[in-house]
């Protein structure tokens, strides 16, 4: 349970209760806080941090753990894990949220460790949500995190290193969690229906294979959801006449209602998610394009943020193999803007599917890049004079344009940097270029 001390809102943790009796962790306790793991026998997912043998899982066990940043979605076990290691530690522990705390607080915290330090002992400070704190605030906890007064362990849902500031990182472990699994979140559903001091044991529940499949699905790979799910179908379904509440699929989408998308516009799954559908285009896969489309417009994304990646995917990565993508791309931009959601979704499923089966060449994107790397990196070659400005007065005294016709050299030296593929219609392109060079 967390007590409240006096001390400038920090918290004293004692991690769990020692009986059932306990008033922090009453029935009317969520069924997510009470099922928390006592120890690592009982943390669910995240074997490639914790398994056997692994250095998370030895500096835990030895209690030798530097300051440490646990990043991942919710519910995928970061506070839990921050209260095994906070139990498992000598260290006095204190713990603020950074949506409440400030500077001042963080000294005041401070000057305590530093007199506990004083006395032999450590203070281990959590900070939840620590990617609201600015720079000032991070600037702090540099000089205690690196001389050892204080073990940091942040949690945050964002990634720390766009989030936190470079010296906090490279005074601590980054270890990034992940969404549980299926089997994980399943495992633990089963936990909290057999545990009888914490769980849902005492109750006569039976549930389906087919419902814990669902309410394992539905959850995301968020423990927390899973859980609270099972908690409102088991609350709120009658028992039937021998007293036993029976869960059904039925009952467990009626207690979740819906499936919540996880994305948060300003974190990780903003980008992930268009990353995927960029590359979805790009490997020619029109279905798992239109299944990244839907999960951004569900989860309210902004429509003309997907229409401009369209486009610049249209003409990267399609390019002059099919130039009508460009066209059709520009046009469902166009249509974003003049129709808004949710009839701009159609269109942009129509250019999405037309990008992904259509023939790809980056050539003239490539063509640029070469451009600019002998542009930034060789001799500039002059403009030659026959190709320059001729329309002022006095441009043809200096021989401007003098001698300019059709069939000129463009450059003074001649480079190629356009090398157009076999693909689609650049195919033609690569044909016409073949006998101009020759002429």
């Amino acid at each position: 349970m967390l007590r409240h001390t006096a001390q400038a809102g920090a918290f004293n943790l004692e991690l769990f209760p020692t009986s059932p009796a306990d008033p922090a962790m009453s029935a009317s306790t969520p069924l997510a806080a009470r099922m928390r793991p006592r120890d690592l026998s009982e943390y669910a997912g995240q074997q490639h941090l914790l398994g056997p043998g692994k250095l998370l899982r030895r500096a835990i066990e030895a209690d030798r753990l530097t300051s440490l940043i646990l990043y991942g979605p919710p519910g995928c076990g970061k506070t839990a894990l921050a209260f095994l290691i906070a139990a498992r530690t000598k260290a006095h522990v204190e713990r603020v949220n950074a949506v409440a705390s400030g500077v001042e607080e963080l000294r005041r915290v401070i000057e305590a460790a530093r007199f506990r330090r004083s006395q032999g002992s450590r203070t281990l400070l959590f900070i939840d949500e620590i990617h609201r704190f600015n720079k000032a605030q991070q600037d702090v906890l540099m000089p205690e995190t690196e001389d050892g007064t204080l073990l940091l362990i942040g949690a945050t849902t964002h990634n720390p290193f766009f989030s936190l500031v470079s010296p906090l990182l490279s005074r601590s472990l980054v270890a990034e969690l992940k969404p549980l699994s299926q089997e994980d979140l399943i495992a633990l559903l089963r936990r909290a229906l057999a545990d009888q001091e914490r769980g849902l044991g005492e109750k006569k529940i039976e549930i389906t294979e087919e419902a814990l499949g669902f309410l394992a699905t539905t959850a995301s790979g968020d423990a927390r959801r899973a859980l609270n799910g099972l908690e409102v179908a088991a609350v709120t379904t009658p028992p039937d006449g021998s007293g036993t509440v029976r869960i059904t699929l039925a009952e467990a989408q009626e207690s979740v209602q819906r499936r919540v998308v996880v994305y948060d516009r300003g974190s990780d799954a903003h980008y992930d998610t268009i990353s995927a559908y960029i590359k979805s285009m790009r490997g020619s896969d029109p279905d798992a394009a239109l299944y990244w489309l839907a999960k951004m417009l569900t989860a309210g994304e902004d429509p003309r943020f997907i229409a401009r990646r369209l486009v610049i995917c249209s003409s990267e990565d399609v390019g002059n193999a099919d130039p009508q993508a460009l066209v059709i791309a520009t046009a469902a931009q166009q249509a974003v803007e003049f129709l808004g959601m949710p009839e701009c979704r159609i269109p942009l499923a129509q250019a999405t599917v037309y990008v992904a089966l259509a023939p790809k060449s980056n050539a003239s994107y490539v063509g640029l890049e070469n451009a600019m790397r002998e542009v930034e990196t060789g001799r500039a070659q002059e403009v030659p004079t026959h190709l320059k400005d001729a329309s002022y007065p006095g441009a043809k005294k200096l021989g401007r344009g003098e001698g300019y016709g059709v069939e000129q050299k463009y450059l003074p030296e001649k480079k190629h940097y356009f090398e157009p593929s076999d693909q689609g219609f650049e195919r033609e392109l690569k044909d016409r270029l073949s006998r101009l060079r020759k002429e």
